[in-house]
């Protein structure tokens, strides 16, 4: 089960993947569809500026309601 970290309610647009990067912000990029690559990656950009801090062990994810979550990585079984 994932428990909420932080509230900040980012409204997704199709066609992106939104993730939490390295710094504990909400990034986007464009995905990549049907083999349409012209040669160039997408750079991910930032949609929200929150600044978690990560624990080890945990996935940390945006939820259907836009705000971060996470849930306990499954190791070793």
């Amino acid at each position: 089960m994932a428990q909420k970290v932080e509230k900040v309610g980012v409204k997704k647009e199709a066609g992106y993947l939104y993730f939490v990067d390295k710094q504990g912000d909400v990034s986007r990029a464009k995905m990549a569809r049907g083999g349409k690559r012209k040669g160039k990656k997408a750079k991910p950009t930032k949609v929200a500026k929150v600044g978690i801090k990560k624990e080890k062990g945990y996935l940390y994810f945006l939820d259907k309601k836009g705000d971060i979550s996470r849930a306990k990585m499954a190791r070793g079984r």
